[in-house]
């Protein structure tokens, strides 16, 4: 089975390699440009299965379908958000969005590895590619929020995304930990919250904790390869960032 991965950064192909082959897939090629592609798929036979980036250092991927006719399945790997792809998300294997979670890659490969028994994964020419630059260039924006509402006794108290130092879970509850060093019982999920803020400056680290870039303090390193998280409050409890994401924490600090 032939894999290529075409990524934009050297850092970050070489994290995907290492996830992909940590799932057993052996990845041969590694590319990071439109050009460098595109002279790649004149001389050499198409892959299996081309992991793909969408915006590379010299214009959008999709410039290389349009001077080459790639019959390989695609899994999108991108930094652009589900409103921006639904344009072409039935007609790919599948989407990573950035920092590409492990789990989710695992289920990308399964459903290729299925549709590669059958050769049942499509042509990737049949997709509209202006349509696609159009809503890339001009993304449906995503609304984060931009602050909670806490109960406390009686009243309502609004806490600005701003005020956030983190986010935990503790007894079966979500709570959110202000820069002035008080707690907030919130009525949500740390998977909801998740997906309410602004990935570009919150990450969570692990099942425990979301972090703003802006509340570390310090980064320590850890036992079993971990990494340890100091906050300018926060005190219950060590801040650890899960041996599973520090590469894309890494990634996601820059």
């Amino acid at each position: 089975m032939n894999i290529i991965i075409i990524e934009d950064e050297k850092p970050a192909a070489r994290l995907l390699q290492r996830k992909v082959e940590k799932l057993g897939l052996q990845v041969n090629t590694m590319l990071h440009s439109v050009e460098e592609a595109i002279s790649w798929f004149q001389n050499n036979p198409h892959p299996d299965l081309i992991f793909l980036d969408i915006q590379l250092s010299d214009g959008l991927s999709f410039e290389i379908f349009e001077q080459i006719d790639i019959k390989s399945a695609v899994i999108f790997t991108t930094a652009y958000d589900e409103y921006a792809l639904r344009a072409f998300k039935l007609n790919s294997i599948d989407y990573l969005l950035k920092p590409i979670d492990e789990e989710e890659l695992s289920i990308a490969i399964t459903k290729f590895k299925t549709q590669f028994q059958s050769r049942n994964f499509g042509t990737i020419s049949s997709l509209d590619f202006e349509a696609i630059k159009r809503m890339l260039v001009n993304p449906v924006e995503k609304e984060y929020k931009k602050r909670f509402s806490v109960k406390i006794g009686q009243q309502l108290k609004v806490i600005s995304i701003d005020e956030v130092e983190c986010f935990y879970s503790e007894n079966k509850g979500t709570y959110i930990h202000t820069l002035d060093n008080r707690d907030y019982l919130i009525d949500s999920t740390l998977e909801v919250v998740e997906t309410e803020i602004n990935p570009k400056d919150f990450y969570r680290i692990s099942r425990k904790f979301i972090i703003p870039l802006k509340a570390v303090k310090e980064i320590q390193v850890y036992s079993n390869s971990r990494l340890k998280i100091i906050l300018p409050t926060y005190k219950e409890d060590e801040v650890i960032v899960a041996r599973e994401r520090v590469g894309d924490f890494k990634e996601w600090i820059g």
